[in-house]
């Protein structure tokens, strides 16, 4: 199976996570391609799509709502699973609940958009050069931390459960062998296409 592991990185955690996506995918027998979402030509060349971007007042990046208004219609016919990057992990104390709710808020603006498999939020590496002086201020006033709040295990769990869907990996066995063992490039499939499934968590955020 074909699968865009697609980005919208501000300032590279989840180009870096998209990354490590794509890796455990590879690594369970999916053919996924790492692209910046503003870079993608042609959509309908995949068979699925695993779509990330970085949050800014609670909401996906302009380039990535870009890219679920134009490729709407493929995107409706597709496996869709959806991450955001934030930074949830540097709240502390009574704040943390913040994160909790910040992640509904953008699963169900992302609702109006897509329909997907599964959202996540992610936290990701959030430094003083990332913010402004009021941010700054506001930042550690709330008692917050600067740092690198990637949890690698987290997203490698969430990256292998999506391939262990029924189907998705057996699915780029069968095209592999069809092919003598090489590499598939990517293609439109439509016909014998999985099922379009409802927004739902596969197991603890």
């Amino acid at each position: 199976m074909t699968v865009l592991v697609g980005y919208a990185s501000a300032h590279g955690s989840t180009r870096s996570i998209a990354g490590r996506i794509g890796t455990v995918l590879a690594e369970r027998g999916l053919q996924a391609d790492v692209r910046s979402m503003a870079g993608v030509e042609d959509a309908g060349a995949y068979e699925m799509f695993v779509l990330g971007s970085a949050i800014h007042d609670r909401t996906w990046l302009p380039e990535a709502l870009d890219f679920l208004a134009r490729e709407r219609d493929v995107l409706a016919i597709r496996p869709v699973w959806l991450f955001s990057v934030g930074v949830p992990a540097a709240l502390r104390g009574p704040w943390r609940h913040f994160g909790a709710k910040e992640e509904g808020l953008v699963r169900d603006e992302l609702r109006t958009r897509v329909t997907a498999v599964d959202h996540r939020l992610f936290s990701g590496v959030f430094l003083r050069e990332h913010t402004s002086l009021v941010g700054h201020l506001l930042f550690r006033a709330l008692g917050c931390r600067y740092g690198d709040y990637r949890d690698w295990p987290r997203v490698e769990a969430w990256a292998s459960t999506i391939a262990a869907r029924p189907g998705y990996a057996a699915r780029s066995r069968r095209g592999a062998a069809d092919l003598g063992g090489g590499t598939r490039g990517p293609r439109s499939l439509v016909a014998g296409r999985p099922a379009k499934e409802s927004w739902g968590h596969s197991g603890k955020a």
